[in-house]
């Protein structure tokens, strides 16, 4: 499997401290890229976003479930984090793992994934955001969450609080597919078309500059990070999957069982039944089992952006493919 990437990342125009963290690394037979977004006072964001990113990036054991192992990796994340400010500082994180013609995303916050393939565009990810959750529920659409005063407001990252829950994705690669990682200062400033039609039309070293700078055109109120991945071919030993990617952890939801008619030769036998029940004087009790609650519960922290501090950094690792 062939995959090509490039990143840029930019303070942006009215920033003064860069605390985003992006960098990748080749584990096994695939490539890791991970993106994060630090938020925190003083110079915390900046320590969460790269503490966070080098550990998703040297904790991450693909194995046999690179998902699950994606979820390892940010459960470490969040506990040096944690560890570190004590939940006085976070960061949004989201990882794409590209191994065996397959793609494994998994996300914490509102920084995105987006999959781009001939010219169409879909998100993969969820955004953990108050706006996101408006969204999802159809009561905004994605062009009045770009809008919104309060799409800076999110309800779980990585470091805020002792647990975290990850959402996973998989997705099955296509030649020419391309994957998109961003902070939300691009994407929130870029309707999901232009995302497409940049990264569509160009090279990735030039889309990944086209959309920071088109970000920035736009006022570039905060950090700004993309990187722009490229499959150029699949291992041609696996065989390729074309089916939709979905979510690799479903939210628990009440499946009806299926039900087929009954034959007349079945309900008889019911009745018989039921009348040797009640001849024997037998009660059949039917209790209620409810769902029990889940062990995570999504955190519902409001984490806002802190004032700009003097200081540029450099984000670690550096992606030079």
């Amino acid at each position: 499997m062939r995959v090509r990437y490039s990143a840029r990342t930019d303070t942006g125009k009215r920033r003064t401290i860069n605390q985003d963290a992006y960098g990748s690394a080749e584990v096994g037979q695939g490539t890791l890229l991970v993106v994060c977004d630090g938020m925190g006072g003083h110079l915390s964001g900046e320590v969460a976003s790269t503490l966070a990113a080098e550990t998703i990036l040297t904790t991450f054991q693909p194995n046999d479930d690179p998902a699950e192992g994606l979820r390892q990796a940010f459960v470490m994340a969040n506990r040096r984090v944690y560890e570190e400010g004590r939940g006085t500082m976070g960061t949004t994180a989201v990882a794409a793992f590209f191994c065996r013609n397959m793609l494994y995303v998994a996300n914490v916050g509102d920084s995105r994934a987006y999959l781009v393939r001939e010219g169409q565009i879909r998100q993969l990810t969820l955004d953990h955001s108050l706006i996101g959750d408006q969204v999802a529920a159809g009561l905004l659409t994605a062009e009045q969450a770009r809008q919104s005063t309060i799409r800076n407001i999110i309800t779980r990252a990585i470091g805020h609080l002792a647990h975290v829950e990850v959402d996973l994705f998989r997705e099955p690669l296509l030649p020419g597919d391309t994957i998109v990682l961003s902070t939300d200062g691009m994407h929130g400033l870029l309707s999901d078309d232009e995302i497409a039609a940049i990264a569509s039309m160009h090279p990735i070293e030039v889309a990944a500059q086209r959309l920071v700078d088109e970000a920035n055109a736009r006022g570039g109120p905060d950090n700004i990070t993309v990187v722009v991945a490229h499959v150029d071919g699949l291992d041609p030993t696996i065989s390729s999957q074309t089916t939709t990617g979905e979510p690799v952890v479903k939210p628990a939801t009440n499946t009806p069982p299926s039900v087929k008619p009954l034959s007349w030769v079945g309900i008889t036998i019911a009745i018989i039944m039921l009348i040797g029940l009640v001849g024997l004087g037998i009660t059949v009790i039917v209790t209620d089992q409810r769902n029990p609650p889940p062990l995570l519960s999504s955190p519902t922290a409001v984490i806002s952006p802190t004032p700009p501090v003097t200081m540029t950094v450099t984000p670690s690792p550096v992606v030079t493919p």
